[in-house]
């Protein structure tokens, strides 16, 4: 009896170590077929833009959230770097307000050093300066030649082999706060550079139509504004974006995607929320640019909006939540 009893502890045992094995499978499996996904709606060979993602380099300075890391930390951001790559993310636009912010520039540096040793690219997205409307002009022209000197021109301390380019050039967002901004002397200023930039400002602005060499679609629920249960997730906007865009071939465009938006975690919350669709969102709005920009004349690139903006619940980095409010994998193969 005592050996029969046995038998069957190790037949239970052995039951219970196969649904394991199979239950891990099953996950497995899953992760793949995630990660195909991604492989198949943005990055297919063929007609499709080069997948960028914006980037916040201020995390471990006072003023902004505990996400669990410093944006100053080396080993962070070799590993931010690497799970954008196995997410077929090629760079990282980051925002930047010149030297005048000495904790993000500092991380800026870093991660743009960093990207060089792992075959991975940056670019700053340059936030217009409030603090003086009557000098915006000239702290722009002044900002901007010091990232030249640093980071983007032929003596940057820097190297500068990981800065984004188009065409040759290197790209330069612009991020628009006030308005004061010149953006045509801007880019007569700019112009005696070895490369001259790229400018890409957000979404049209038809006044200062001859300063910007492109466009970029950042997340917006557009002329119909923010719905309080979040239903307007965007989809009208970019249709609206890719529809002009498509139509100005002179343009650079970058379309974005974003997996939703909530920023009730902001110090400068309103309320404002686009609701993720359990991941529906994000893979919607990966997708809609092909309406408009067929293989043979494919988006130039396409922005994840963002990587890992916690406060206003756009990141990407670990997940996305689903329709059960837990962390997941979706559309994008997201980190654990």
């Amino acid at each position: 009896m005592r050996a029969s009893s046995r038998r069957l502890q190790y037949f239970f045992v052995f039951c219970y170590a196969c649904a394991l094995l199979f239950l891990a499978g099953c996950a497995g499996s899953k992760r793949a077929d995630i990660a195909r996904t991604l492989r198949s709606e943005a990055s297919a060979p063929e007609g499709s833009p080069q997948m960028i993602a914006a980037y916040q380099p201020w995390f471990g300075r006072s003023g902004h959230m505990n996400v669990g890391y410093n944006s100053q930390d080396t080993n962070v951001l070799t590993q931010q770097v690497e799970h954008a790559k196995d997410l077929n993310i090629k760079a990282f636009i980051v925002n930047w307000y010149g030297p005048s912010h000495d904790f993000e520039d500092r991380s800026y540096g870093l991660l743009q050093r960093v990207s060089s040793e792992h075959d991975f690219k940056t670019a700053i997205m340059y936030d217009e300066s409030v603090d003086d409307p009557g000098r915006a002009t000239e702290q722009a022209i002044s900002d901007l030649q010091y990232a030249y000197d640093r980071y983007i021109g032929p003596h940057s301390s820097v190297p500068r082999n990981a800065y984004l380019t188009y065409d040759g050039r290197p790209m330069i967002f612009i991020f628009p706060k006030s308005g004061d901004t010149d953006w045509k002397r801007v880019k007569q200023a700019v112009g005696g550079w070895e490369q001259p930039p790229v400018l890409l400002y957000e979404d049209e602005d038809a006044k200062d139509w001859g300063a910007f060499d492109g466009y970029y679609a950042w997340v917006s629920p557009g002329k119909k504004g923010w719905a309080k249960d979040g239903s307007n997730w965007g989809r009208k906007y970019l249709e609206n974006f890719y529809s002009r865009m498509s139509g100005q071939p002179d343009k650079v465009a970058v379309g974005a995607a974003w997996p939703g938006f909530d920023d009730s975690k902001a110090e400068w919350g309103s309320g404002r929320k686009m609701d993720a669709r359990c991941g529906k969102t994000l893979e919607d709005s990966l997708n809609l640019h092909r309406r408009y920009f067929p293989a043979n004349r494919p988006l130039p690139f396409l922005m994840i909006v963002t990587w890992n903006d916690y406060e206003e619940g756009t990141a990407i980095e670990r997940g996305i939540a689903n329709c059960g409010g837990t962390k997941t994998e979706s559309a994008l193969r997201m980190g654990e």
